[in-house]
């Protein structure tokens, strides 16, 4: 790929990351042509749809904020326990950095296959994550009685949801330590067997 084509695509996507950042409603693809400086007919050169650009865009975040080694203490973890923990703690300390974005995708799902597409696409990789510390877990002997790997992993990945965040640290006015301290123990209580 050419530097000049890299360049305009991470104009676009900064673009459309802007954009989805100052707004509750949908991003079009004449907007994002628009912020990024090329025209319609460009931008599909780059994003045959409107999909694979969001979902470009969310990764594009992602890869900027370097999500990647922030879950390094997670996937090198040597216990379980350990791995629950920096999971938590990884996600906790990144939700308020994409909550725009997030934002502006959750509202716009509801009528909007695209974004709804692109947000299923992260959230898919978060339960990814909660997977692989629940398997963890699971391989220590950790796992709480009575828990499929299935099940933790759906209650992990609920528990950690957006709008449980925001609803947190929103209307209920908890601070973000407030919040990851909680759910650190509420993922421990849940998911790990007691000790004995």
């Amino acid at each position: 790929m050419s530097s000049e084509k890299t360049d305009t695509r991470t104009r676009i996507l900064d673009a459309a990351w802007g954009l989805l950042e100052s707004r509750d409603g949908p991003a079009r693809m004449a907007d994002i042509a628009r912020a990024a400086g090329i025209s319609r007919q460009a931008l599909y050169m780059h994003f045959p749809n409107r999909a694979d650009l969001l979902i470009a865009t969310t990764r594009h975040i992602d890869a900027v904020k370097d999500i990647d080694a922030r879950l390094v203490p997670s996937r090198t973890a040597e216990t379980g326990r350990a791995r629950l923990d920096a999971f938590v703690e990884a996600w906790g300390a990144y939700i308020p950095e994409i909550q725009g974005v997030a934002r502006a995708l959750m509202a716009m799902q509801e009528a909007d296959a695209e974004a709804r597409r692109a947000w299923a696409d992260r959230m898919a990789a978060v339960r990814e994550g909660c997977a692989a510390a629940v398997d963890a877990l699971a391989r220590d002997g950790d796992l709480a009685p009575g828990l499929s790997p299935e099940a933790a992993t759906d209650l992990l990945w609920t528990l950690l949801s957006v709008p449980n965040w925001a609803h947190l640290t929103g209307p209920c006015g908890w601070s973000q330590a407030d919040y990851r301290h909680a759910m650190t123990r509420l993922a421990r209580a849940a998911l790990v067997a007691p000790d004995g």
